[in-house]
């Protein structure tokens, strides 16, 4: 909680409860200590909603293992044909070993491949991805990916000279379903 929570329990909440006890003590009216106990409650409350709503709403943090899988254009974005070419000539693997192969394909068929390394960095609480790739390589993959965090999941955006930015999530390839 924040400092102003803290301040409130420290300077009232805490002194109205001594205070309290002490009264029923001396008095045996229960009204004050009663008031005491609800105060508790609220605040205990308040702090377990607070936990609970902090937990269902903060982006995943991403750690190494988040990473290794199989990438697919994600067609959410900017569906249509674009979309869907793209979705059936590229995606990639990463290997627990740390490596990436870029797959240029028809369809299922892979056609060409491109192989590197992947390394994770940590300027911040969740790891980033960085890609060193074999020359020559593939346009899409010639910079690092950003990592954009959901609440349960993310996605790779790498920009291309090309296409300009090309957007990947977790996932296997099936084939189109024809329109």
């Amino acid at each position: 909680m924040g400092f102003g929570f803290n301040l409130f329990v420290v300077f009232v909440l805490l002194p109205f409860t001594v205070v309290s006890v002490i009264i029923w003590l001396l008095t045996k009216r229960r009204l004050l200590l009663i008031a005491s106990a609800l105060g508790w409650v609220g605040i205990l409350g308040i702090a377990l909603l607070s936990t609970v709503v902090q937990a269902l709403t903060s982006k995943i943090v991403l750690n190494k293992n988040d990473y290794y899988g199989s990438y697919i254009v994600n067609r959410d974005y900017f569906p249509g044909k674009q979309a869907d070419w793209q979705y059936n000539n590229f995606r990639f693997e990463i290997k627990s070993n740390d490596s990436i192969f870029f797959h240029v394909t028809d369809g299922e068929k892979i056609t060409k491949t491109y192989r590197g390394a992947v390394d994770m960095t940590a300027p911040y609480h969740s790891k980033r991805l960085n890609i060193v790739m074999a020359a020559p390589t593939h346009h899409i993959v010639i910079d690092n990916p950003t990592t954009y965090r959901g609440i349960w999941n993310f996605y790779l955006v790498f920009t291309s000279p090309k296409f300009g930015n090309v957007f990947f999530k977790k996932g296997d390839w099936k084939p189109l379903e024809r329109r």
